[in-house]
């Protein structure tokens, strides 16, 4: 009997730690199938393929995109991405995201809400490349036992980041350079007149 007491824990032992992960949080499964979708959809941006990402959400999902723009539905969502990313009038000729989830997801039902930040790497057409920390937070819904996305919103810090620090050490650059020109006209002029 001792034999077959063994081997039964044996068996079990590997099965037990996953048990008692789900009976601690009723939502582990599900927060396993969150993480996968979020990934996909990760890796859509970083594979330029908006259809990767467009299967991970809802038909009729909307996304608040880092410009503010708002796209509702499979169409919209290809379209933006067609505008931005891939048309011949395009700005970026690529955009990549290493995303990371923040807090564990909340459940209300077959809602679930998450958030979590972005390190994102644009490719403009017209200027050198540039990375923008931003943030997501995302509303999935669970229909037919499948998680989707069914709203996404994208944003960042509008008075610090990435690219105000450019332009606020840009225009330091333009004001120290325009009046170092004007002393040394000023100079010159007085020169001149010194010598007529």
């Amino acid at each position: 009997m001792k034999p077959m007491l063994s081997l039964l824990l044996f068996c079990t032992l590997p099965i037990m730690p996953h048990a008692l992960a789900d009976a601690g949080d009723p939502h582990a499964a599900d927060r396993e199938a969150l993480i996968q979708v979020f990934h996909e959809i990760e890796a859509g941006i970083n594979d330029q393929d908006v259809e990767r990402m467009v299967a991970q959400m809802t038909p009729d999902a909307t996304v608040t995109w880092l410009n503010g723009e708002v796209s509702r539905g499979h169409d919209e969502i290809r379209a933006y991405y067609q505008r931005m990313v891939k048309g011949p009038e395009r700005i970026l000729d690529k955009y990549t995201t290493a995303a990371k989830i923040g807090a564990h997801a909340r459940f209300f039902g077959d809602v679930a809400i998450a958030d979590g930040s972005m390190r994102d790497s644009f490719f403009p057409v017209a200027r050198k490349p540039f990375e923008l920390s931003s943030n997501w937070s995302s509303t999935s819904v669970k229909r037919d036992g499948q998680w989707r996305v069914a709203a996404l919103h994208l944003s960042a810090n509008v008075f610090t980041n990435e690219l105000i620090d450019e332009a606020t050490s840009a225009a330091w650059k333009t004001g120290i350079g325009g009046a170092v020109g004007g002393i040394a006209l000023g100079l010159l002029i007085g020169w001149l007149r010194k010598r007529g």
